[in-house]
Formats: structure tokens, sequence, C-alpha cells
């Protein structure tokens, strides 16, 4: 087993960033995303449980929901699995706080701003012409056409982990450390150099080590580990499924073509045996056109 939690799992992203020992590691890692002027000193962790506006509504869980020294409002997503209408999910997370700002102030509209943070163990797929497919960081806020920010106070944040590829002696910004610690936590079986003197590091990789867990958070660790397992099989089974439809369906369309030609061929007056070197058909096949 690796000598630390995967942090792709429940229960390893909690353990890592969601607990009260955890504010100073994700304080450091959500400063990492936003420009210096907007760093956060002081973090408060908020229910993550968030009911709708009538009785019936379901129920959302968050997976971290914190709040800064300055009233903003931090949702924080570990998406393990590509699924549908993701973003539009995301969108809906956000007028949680928003509509929670609106309650407790009596309709007052004067609204802190929101932040909504996807870590994503898939690439979206479904960009625009014009964007980077490569692209690791994507930042959103709302926009009018011609590109300028109507609204500074809603903001998405997607980190596509897939695209994160630098190694560690390629490690430039605070962002860099951070992503590469997420992608190659559990498969590192050391501290790496570069995080020597990281007095955050330390911290983060001292909550992850397996074997600092006690029975409990042993049992539930492995628990969680199974079913990120399990939901991967599930995602391989799918797309290897998928791809032998199409080298199927592939497949019988070039036999379709090769028929197609051949019986032309034959039209054409060219011998069976002609027709069965130049197509790879047997001479019945040919006959039987």
């Amino acid at each position: 087993m690796s000598k630390y939690v995967n942090p792709f799992t429940d229960f390893g992203f909690k353990k890592i960033f969601g607990e009260e020992a955890s504010k100073p590691i994700l304080l450091d890692f959500l400063n990492s995303l936003l420009p210096e002027a907007s760093h956060i000193k002081d973090l408060t962790f908020k229910n993550t449980e968030q009911l709708g506006e009538i009785q019936d509504s379901r129920k959302v869980i968050f997976d971290l929901y914190c709040e800064n020294d300055k009233g903003e409002k931090f949702i924080v997503e570990l998406q393990k699995a590509r699924q549908n209408f993701f973003k539009e999910r995301t969108i809906y997370y956000s007028t949680f706080p928003i509509r929670e700002q609106v309650e407790k102030n009596e309709l007052k509209f004067n609204l802190k701003a929101v932040y909504c943070i996807g870590i994503l163990d898939f690439a979206f797929k479904d960009y625009g012409d014009n964007e980077d497919k490569n692209l690791v960081m994507h930042e959103i806020k709302l926009k009018n056409q011609k590109g300028s920010i109507f609204y500074d106070k809603l903001t998405y944040i997607y980190l596509e982990m897939p695209n994160f590829k630098k190694e560690e002696n390629e490690l430039v910004t605070r962002l860099e450390k951070w992503l590469y610690f997420i992608k190659n936590l559990n498969s590192l079986d050391h501290i790496p150099a570069i995080f020597n003197n990281e007095v955050v590091f330390s911290q983060a990789f001292e909550k992850a080590e397996i074997s600092a867990l006690s029975n409990v958070e042993y049992n539930n660790y492995i628990n969680s580990m199974k079913g990120y397992s399990d939901l991967k099989a599930t995602i391989e089974t799918a797309v290897g499924e998928a791809v032998t439809i199409a080298l199927t369906k592939a497949d019988a369309e070039k036999m379709e073509a090769i028929f197609t030609i051949a019986k032309n061929l034959k039209t054409m007056g060219l011998s069976i045996a002609d027709i069965a070197q130049s197509t790879g058909l047997s001479q019945e096949q040919i006959q039987s056109l």
C-alpha cells in the first residue's frame, strides 16, 4: 500500500483539507489560486449540508464549504469522474451561498464574493474552438458581450488535473506545487526535496500519512479507496466497451465499402481472381455478389 492517502478519495481529500486542523493547509491552497490582493487571512468551516428553498427540495452536500475573514464564501469540490451537466451543477451550487447572504441581510443585496472551486480528475473535452485543450486552470467570471467583467463577486475555478504534467524540477509557482502534491501524493514514498523547509506542505504530508491514521480512520479510508477504485474500473469498462463498439462499427463499414468495390469491379468485367487479389476477398465471397 502507498505511504500516503489518495487525495482523490472522499476520505483523503477531507483528511488533508477539510478538518479543523487543516485550516492552514486549505488557506495556503486557496491563496495559491487567488491574486495577492485577494489573499485570505483566516477561514471558518461552515456546514456542508445545504437545503433547498422548499421543504421537499433535495439536499446538497458540498465537499468543503468555508468563509474567510471578509465574509467571502468558498465551495471546494473534488470531482472524480466526468458527468453530464457538471458545469450546471457547479452554477447551482453557487446559488446557495448567495441566497444565504440575502436571507441573513433581509434582502439587502450587498453581497460578498462567492468562489466555486472544482478539482477535476478528468478533462472537460467540451471546449470552444479557441480554447487551449491543455489548460490546467480555468477561471470564469460573468462578462458582457465585449469581454468586460460585469460582476466580479462570482468566480468559478476549475483545475483539470490530467492536464498538469510538470515534474518536480519544473515547479515554479505555489499553485504548481499544490497541483503536483495533489496529483502525485498517492504515488510518493517520501517527501520531495522541493517541499523541504515548507511548513504547510510538511503538515499536509503528515496528515496524509496512512500509518498515522487511527483504526477507524484507516477502515474509513479503505472503504473510500474501494469506492474510488470501483468508480475508476466502471469508467474504464465503459470506455473499453465504447471503443469496441466503435471499432466493430468501423470494421463493418470498411467491409461494406470493400464489397461495393468488388461488386463494381465484377460489373466492369474483371476476373474473379483479379478482384480477389485487389480486395482481399475470397473467390466465394465475390461469386456471391
